[in-house]
């Protein structure tokens, strides 16, 4: 699994016989899955592999919270008009956002528009505030309802990369296996941390190196973005024992253009 800023995507063999519920589903499901021969020749039929695999645009961490604030601002005007007295739209009354860290104050400008929030750092009413942003429809992730092969949890092992790392190692450095009893623990501690708290552990160096201002003013919204993708987009089990979240495998990095290069010089002599 990769999430960038903009875009998530997930990857996965599955069997070579699946059962689809419809000749709809099975329509759906053909676009998303691709036979591979990794062999060096088209008989080698040992290194054939079925793989799903899909692209989810506007679901990286950078356009999952951009969602999110459109729609903060579309609804703050909605309710109260243009009447700048009411909450949100005057800085003495902030809209309380759940997913900003607690006593952080922010601004979001779309247009002639200005909403103020201060973060409530809230972990529970941020993970049900992101969870509509999935677009869940008929238990598949996506506003249209992307066909999703299913997945056979007890004998698989999954990585995460990008977003996934960086969710839990840059400031809460946790990376590496994933448990969602102590991933929930540390994105609720981090989130119900005060603000002037959290810049002056980033200033003492107490977060990686690669964490900045922005990381920590997003983290509280990316880790509940993350972990509703995962177990209510993905449904992925809570106890699922085999994901990791990694920069490298073995010593290398992974990244989709070297799947390309596999596939595209897979029949070249091995010499």
């Amino acid at each position: 699994m990769d999430m960038g800023g903009a875009s998530l995507q997930i990857a996965y063999e599955v069997p070579s016989a699946i059962t689809f519920s419809s000749p709809q589903e099975e329509e759906a499901g053909k676009s998303v899955l691709a036979e591979f021969n990794l062999g060096c020749d088209v008989e080698q039929t040992q290194h054939v592999y079925r793989v799903y695999v899909t692209t989810f645009l506007g679901f990286g961490g950078n356009m999952a919270r951009q969602r999110y604030e459109d729609q903060l601002v579309n609804s703050t005007l909605a309710k109260n008009g243009f009447l700048t007295t009411e909450t949100g739209l005057i800085e003495e009354k902030p809209y309380l956002d759940p997913c900003l860290p607690v006593s952080m104050s922010d601004t979001i400008t779309r247009g002639n528009h200005t909403l103020y929030l201060r973060g409530q750092g809230d972990w529970s009413r941020c993970q049900e505030a992101v969870r509509p942003f999935l677009g869940l429809h008929n238990g598949t992730m996506s506003p249209q309802g992307i066909y999703q092969a299913p997945i056979n949890f007890s004998n698989s092992e999954f990585y995460g990369f990008s977003e996934f790392y960086y969710c839990m190692e840059d400031v809460l450095r946790i990376g590496g296996q994933y448990s969602s009893d102590k991933y929930a623990q540390a994105a609720k501690d981090y989130c119900t941390t005060k603000w002037s708290t959290l810049k002056q552990r980033l200033d003492n160096q107490l977060f990686s190196q690669q964490a900045d201002i922005s990381r920590l003013k997003y983290q509280c919204f990316k880790s509940a973005w993350m972990y509703e993708v995962l177990h209510s987009g993905f449904r992925f089990p809570y106890d699922y024992p085999s994901l990791k979240t990694a920069q490298l495998v073995y010593d290398k990095e992974v990244q989709w253009t070297l799947g390309a290069i596999l596939f595209k010089t897979r029949f070249l002599p091995l010499r």
